[in-house]
């Protein structure tokens, strides 16, 4: 005789169940809509990357997961290199803000917005005006932008950055970025304020400092 668990005995276990299928399936519609929307914007982002002259690869033939030289002509041609984590803190810093300005939007929205200012700058960053703002007013000598696969990957280090955000506590979120701050800046001499810093405000102590 088959002896069935009391909850399946209950008049509303078949409700129940259905209930709990019927979350999950819009948790899980959630994940992929978010998937593909990220899909969406670095599959056009590196489209327009490709027909403004980026590279798909590095011009050394081959594509590395890490390349941590950060004084050579395959920086930012890479999956990742020591620039990866500060899209990561793009994305933390745009849920911040968009959490902030829009509490009650839905978190694809939020995404949505994060997308469209993180290809926005990997667009931006590989214009003419910008490389050259690179290798006048920063260490990056060798630059002449990222390879499309390097970009493609840094947008999806944003997104990242973005979830993480998402699930993670203020001050988890606070730590995160206050330590990859002071590793690059102990390591490289480098980091997202003093990128932005070097690209707005160019210190001539600064880049001495950085180039020795």
């Amino acid at each position: 005789m088959c002896h069935l668990p009391a909850a399946c005995l209950h008049p509303r276990a078949p409700l129940c169940a259905a209930h709990r299928f019927s979350r999950k399936f819009r948790v899980n519609r959630k994940v992929l809509n978010s998937l593909l929307l990220a899909a969406g914007f670095i599959g056009a982002t590196a489209l327009l990357l490709y027909t403004m002259g980026q590279p798909l690869i590095c011009k050394c033939g081959y594509v590395k997961l890490w390349h941590g030289v950060v004084v050579s002509s395959e920086n930012s041609q890479h999956l990742s290199d020591w620039y990866t984590p500060s899209h990561i803190i793009h994305g933390i810093l745009f849920f911040g803000l968009f959490t902030l300005i829009l509490p009650k939007a839905g978190i694809n929205l939020r995404l949505t917005l994060s997308l469209v200012l993180e290809c926005a700058w990997e667009i931006l960053e590989n214009t003419d005006m910008i490389i050259n703002r690179y290798r006048e007013s920063t260490i990056s000598l060798d630059y002449f932008g990222d390879s499309v696969i390097n970009s493609s990957a840094d947008i999806l280090a944003m997104v990242v950055g973005f979830f993480l955000a998402s699930r993670l506590p203020v001050w988890a979120s606070i730590a995160i970025i206050v330590v990859f701050e002071g590793v690059t800046t102990y390591l490289i001499r480098d980091g997202l304020a003093l990128n932005i810093l070097m690209l707005v405000w160019p210190l001539e102590a600064v880049k001495a400092w950085q180039g020795g």
